[in-house]
């Protein structure tokens, strides 16, 4: 539970002061009866007071006005609600180094099965598009809810470029999210899952990318696949040599933050797949703050009822 405004707790303050107040005024009137009357006739004059009835209707007046200056705080608390429609981008790294097997049976190969694990579990109601980048990104699908389609980019996927321009590529899918058509002149939440195994080293810088995207509402889930033993063949003129590509993820958690999304680690495919229909599960639902406002107001005021109905069952008054 969280509070809008916190401020409005400083009314508590009060309520310990009334509490001494109440204590002293039951003091001095023990006293005053104690001031008029001999010892012997005390008990017949000024009678033993109803105990814990007496203070209960004043104890339950507390509690009632600690609770209603506890709703002027405006308490709420967060909770899960189904998104129905939403804009999803698959960004994938086709990079030469998306080739290596250190994860099975690639790179490249557990993205596309963690790609199809996605489509598998998502809502059929949201859009979903591809995206592929090396030096330079392309749009293979705009977002669509004719699944099979953006299924069937995903499997054409594979490891072919030099160069990792995830700034350039990130641009080119906000751009695309933003240009899907709003429903009922409200535009759809939209997010990016962004897959790769190393740092940007091409185009623009992906961090401002990202900084601009959390300006738009649209969170970078980034998930980085591969080892620190990965290696791939590289052929040359002068044969073929192997060159070790371990995976970086430092600059993909700094994009997931820029942006407000996550980031993710995969060193198997195993893992990428759970994240992947995670992330599917995630993605359905936003949590939005829920004010407690009414609760904590009804809680108060009945509080308040039993007070003064406890002090006219017993005493034929209002406290």
């Amino acid at each position: 539970m969280s509070l809008a405004a916190p401020l409005a707790l400083l009314g508590l303050i009060a309520l310990p002061t009334v509490a001494v107040l109440y204590w002293a005024e039951q003091q001095r009137r023990a006293r005053v009866a104690r001031a008029f009357v001999s010892e012997p006739l005390l008990a017949s004059v000024a009678p033993h007071r109803p105990g814990w009835r007496r203070h209960l209707p004043y104890l339950l007046l507390g509690l009632g006005l600690a609770v209603l200056i506890v709703a002027l705080a405006k308490p709420q608390h967060s909770v899960l609600k189904p998104v129905p429609h939403a804009t999803v981008m698959l960004v994938n790294d086709v990079s030469d180094s998306m080739g290596s097997n250190d994860v099975n049976p690639s790179r490249e190969g557990a993205a596309k099965r963690a790609a199809a694990s996605f489509l598998q579990h998502v809502k059929p109601s949201f859009g979903v598009g591809s995206v592929e980048f090396d030096k330079h990104p392309v749009l293979l699908q705009s977002p669509t809810t004719d699944h099979a389609l953006v299924s069937a980019a995903i499997a054409k996927l594979e490891p072919s470029g030099e160069g990792t321009a995830i700034g350039e590529a990130l641009q080119l899918t906000v751009a695309t999210i933003r240009a899907v058509p709003k429903i009922n002149g409200k535009r759809q939440p939209g997010a990016v899952i962004l897959i790769s195994d190393g740092a940007s080293n091409a185009g623009i810088s992906p961090i401002v990318v990202a900084g601009q995207a959390r300006k738009d509402q649209i969170p970078i889930y980034t998930v980085s696949v591969g080892t620190a033993h990965g290696t791939i063949q590289l052929h040359q003129a002068s044969g073929t040599i192997t060159s070790k590509v371990p995976v970086d993820p430092t600059e993909l958690a700094q994009i997931a933050k820029a942006s407000g999304g996550r980031a993710y680690r995969a060193p198997d495919s195993a893992t990428l797949r759970t994240i992947y229909s995670h992330l599917a599960t995630v993605l359905s639902h936003k949590r939005v703050e829920q004010s407690l406002i009414g609760e904590f107001d009804g809680l108060g005021l009945v509080l308040l009822a039993l007070a003064g109905a406890a002090s006219l069952l017993w005493f034929r008054r209002l406290a």
